[in-house]
């Protein structure tokens, strides 16, 4: 995720806020050692990094604090697009499946919600029947029916009003989009979209056109939360979603301050996730960095809702004096240089090669902020958190390995195999706004220029991305060889990760993002292949195909798997980090240490 989905529509980022330069640091004060323990709930540096801390120390109640330099796109489930949106509206969001709260890779499982189960799976996986818990309820009180959640996931098909959120549910159910929404749906009830039905209150059935081995993953996402219908205020009801979980609003102010509290009609008997244990829920709007900044540090707040973190003097101050406070996992994005085969040379594969060797890797990293605040090299396309992503255990081009300095000689070599051997003339185009991809640039132009190869750095407005780098033809026209990005997954698999970049039948003529143009039958069939596979062993099996399909393709150069400095503070406990949300806090689970 970062710029455009696959529909081509503009689509606010996984965490817009995850892709800014910032994504430096957070901290809080705290004192302990730079050791984590779980087991004891000791806290420490990475101590809540795919384990949990403090688990051990949370009591119910007291007021759990939030802090973000940004308001959420939209709180609306089926229009919110941010990362820490989706980690948050879970507070007062059920869906029919969620995220398993543990840490790590098993953060990114689904378990049963609002179903009794994981469903019941029929014609060959286009059909899926769940049943629903008993004694879910509204915030009102009155009981949670199969129809609010069919009404919820029809306002997806509302993109005329409800724009800007996901639409995997529309395109796995509707391809060919024949339903209209349900403000245009000319049915008494307004529930009319073929391919739900609803034969009780207590059951509702899913009909896919064709098999989609992701749907419980999607299923598992915000925008398939239920909505009841007279409580939905259409473009208006982000300003005050009306609950299925344990907290609701209170108050909300936007770009100001939000306030949850407890949803007394909420039954923790009938929600197998959700402990609940704050008794409010405050998070503060602050568009003052320096401010919100110094606060963290002081402890005012307990964690960051953006998970971006501090500036480059908090994450300095942070480091050395409030360490036992930070976690450091790899995150679910990659930063990269793609190449479009419609540039010349780059529609051959030695002159793609001439670049990733050329390269120095070492430098990138420094540029995007380190170890630390970059991230690892990054060695090949699929993020770690993925199944089927092997890390820098699949290292093709010895990217953090021999050639990690780059190596001339072999950059040399793919030039006069591509025909080219005293270099090329091309140009690097990179968003403005974002000065790590700025320095990477410059970096990967001073390695570049070492064997002859002449870039020319294009500096753009980062929201124009969709008309610029995603027009085939501007690309084409403007002759930008080399492109800087960045994406992480929307949902932890290859799937919700590479087939806007990878496959064919992903390309468009404007909000494109499978860049390099790439049109590989072999990866197109591994994606089909995918789609129809159940077995999740097997699902991990063709991710890692289409990742080595890709880097033999020599598409990209990989930067970073990046990494985040996250904030714990003092007060927190049992605190995690999980793949679910590419390396965030679990927020749902949170607690503290004291109520006072």
């Amino acid at each position: 995720m970062t710029t455009q989905r696959t529909s081509g529509r503009r689509k606010q980022a996984l965490a817009a806020a995850a892709v800014v330069a910032g994504l430096l640091t957070t901290a809080a004060c705290g004192g302990g050692n730079d050791s984590g323990d779980s087991k004891s709930g000791a806290a420490g540096f990475n101590a809540a990094n795919n384990k949990v801390a403090q688990a051990d120390q949370v009591k119910k109640g007291g007021t759990l604090k939030f802090v973000t330099t940004q308001d959420a796109d939209s709180w609306d489930t089926t229009r919110g697009y941010y990362g820490f949106m989706w980690d948050f509206a879970r507070y007062y969001s059920r869906q029919l499946l969620t995220y398993k709260t543990e840490p790590g890779a098993e953060g990114a499982k689904v378990t049963p919600d609002l179903a009794t189960d994981m469903g019941k799976v029929s014609d060959g996986g286009k059909t899926y029947t769940f049943t629903l818990r008993d004694g879910i309820t509204w915030e009102d009180g009155k009981p949670i029916t199969s129809k609010d959640v069919k009404y919820g996931i029809e306002r997806v098909w509302a993109q005329d009003v409800l724009s800007g959120g996901p639409i995997y549910l529309q395109q796995m159910l509707d391809p060919k989009g024949t339903y209209k929404g349900p403000y245009k749906d000319k049915a008494a009830d307004h529930l009319g979209l073929k391919a739900i039905d609803t034969p009780d209150d207590k059951t509702i059935v899913f009909h896919l056109p064709t098999p989609n081995s992701d749907f419980l993953q999607v299923l598992a996402m915000v925008s398939g939360s239920p909505v009841r219908q007279d409580k939905d205020t259409k473009s208006k009801y982000g300003l005050h979603p009306f609950s299925s979980g344990p907290y609701k609003f209170q108050s909300y102010s936007p770009g100001k301050n939000l306030v949850l509290v407890r949803n007394t009609s909420w039954k923790a008997s009938s929600d197998p996730v959700r402990k609940a244990y704050p008794d409010k829920i405050t998070l503060d709007i602050s568009t003052n960095q320096v401010d919100s900044d110094q606060r963290l540090i002081n402890g005012d707040y307990d964690v960051d809702a953006s998970q971006t973190g501090l500036g480059p003097q908090g994450r300095q101050i942070a480091l050395k004096q409030h360490k036992a406070n930070l976690d450091n996992p790899v995150s679910g994005f990659i930063r990269y240089a793609v190449f479009p085969q419609s540039v010349k040379p780059f529609d051959n594969i030695h002159c793609r090669k001439a670049v990733i060797y050329a390269a120095d890797h070492v430098s990138l990293q420094t540029a995007r902020g380190g170890p630390i605040a970059g991230g690892d090299i990054g060695t090949n396309m699929l993020p770690p958190s993925v199944a089927g992503g092997e890390g820098q255990k699949y290292d093709p081009y010895q990217i953090a390995g021999a050639n990690k300095n780059g190596n001339a000689d072999l950059a040399k070599q793919e030039l006069k195999a591509c025909g080219q051997p005293n270099g090329f003339s091309t140009t690097i185009a990179v968003r403005n706004n974002k000065s790590q991809e700025v320095a990477t640039a410059q970096s990967l132009q001073a390695a570049l220029k070492k064997v002859g190869i002449n870039a020319d750095i294009y500096q753009y407005d980062g929201s124009q991305s969709p008309g610029i780098i995603g027009s085939p033809s501007n690309v084409a026209k403007k002759k930008l060889g080399i492109i800087i990005m960045g994406w992480g997954p929307d949902f932890p698999t290859v799937q919700g990760y590479g087939i806007p970049l990878w496959s064919s039948k992903y390309i468009l003529q404007s909000g494109n993002n499978n860049y390099a143009l790439i049109k590989d039958k072999t990866i197109d069939g591994l994606f089909d292949q995918y789609t129809q596979t159940l077995d999740e062993a097997k699902k991990a099996q063709i991710s890692t195909e289409i990742n080595h399909k890709v880097m033999e393709g020599a598409y990209y150069l990989p930067f970073t798997f990046e990494k985040f400095l996250n904030i714990r503070s003092s007060r927190l406990a049992n605190v995690y980090t999980t793949d679910a949300y590419s390396g965030y806090y679990d927020f749902v689970n949170l607690g503290l240490k004291s109520t006072k």
